[in-house]
């Protein structure tokens, strides 16, 4: 598994709460749980994590918030303190991996001597974010632009492009604009179309009284 991709981990945890819309999925264990996937740490969770995980959470938005807003130097610091507190020991695996011959594929793994549940997910989600982060720039993590939704998101695109969370919300996005759009059109030929009428009432060829006829 290439590092980088850790940063999935990342993503997942802050994308479990909306703070704009008042939505927060990481309520019980149970949704801790399912943040680790098929990994076995899962197992470790108990209620106190979810706390914690909260606690987690709060520190890496606020690494893709100052990301977001252009501020590097604040996002690698943010980061680099979540990998001060959490960290891992990069090691060489070939499990699950393997060529044409049978032969491990050896690739580097990040393992984790975790205290709790929260440490483990916490080490792997900063330093795959630190990975992610170092590979393709600081300008590629991002928070959706289709308010109120602020989910996080990774840029990978080559013309670093991506300014929403999903093709979901890039629609709506998109509609929303175009209506904004049509809305600002009518309003300017409704505004035309006034000035044209109160201009030609006010002109004097449409004076019809004795005067205007002439003699």
């Amino acid at each position: 598994m290439e590092l980088a991709s850790y940063s999935d981990y990342a993503v997942r945890l802050v994308n479990t709460e909306e703070p704009a819309r008042g939505k927060d999925a990481l309520t019980s264990v149970e949704a801790v749980r399912e943040l680790f996937g098929a990994s076995p740490m899962a197992r470790r969770a108990t209620d106190a994590d979810v706390t914690r995980f909260r606690s987690v959470r709060t520190r890496l938005r606020a690494v893709f918030t100052a990301a977001d807003s252009g501020d590097q130097t604040q996002a690698v610091d943010l980061l680099n303190s979540l990998l001060l507190d959490f960290p891992v020991s990069p090691q060489v695996s070939g499990h699950d991996f393997l060529d044409e011959e049978g032969r491990p594929r050896w690739h580097m793994h990040l393992a984790d001597h975790p205290s709790n549940a929260t440490s483990g997910y916490a080490a792997i989600a900063a330093m795959g974010l630190a990975f992610h982060l170092t590979e393709y720039g600081v300008d590629r993590l991002g928070l959706c632009q289709a308010a109120p939704c602020r989910n996080a998101y990774l840029d990978t695109s080559t013309n670093r492009s991506r300014r929403y969370c999903s093709d979901r919300c890039a629609t709506r996005a998109n509609v929303a604009a175009y209506r904004a759009r049509k809305r600002l059109e009518t309003e300017r030929s409704d505004s035309t179309g006034r000035t044209a009428e109160n201009a030609h009432t006010s002109s004097p060829s449409a004076d019809l009284g004795p005067r205007g006829r002439g003699r």
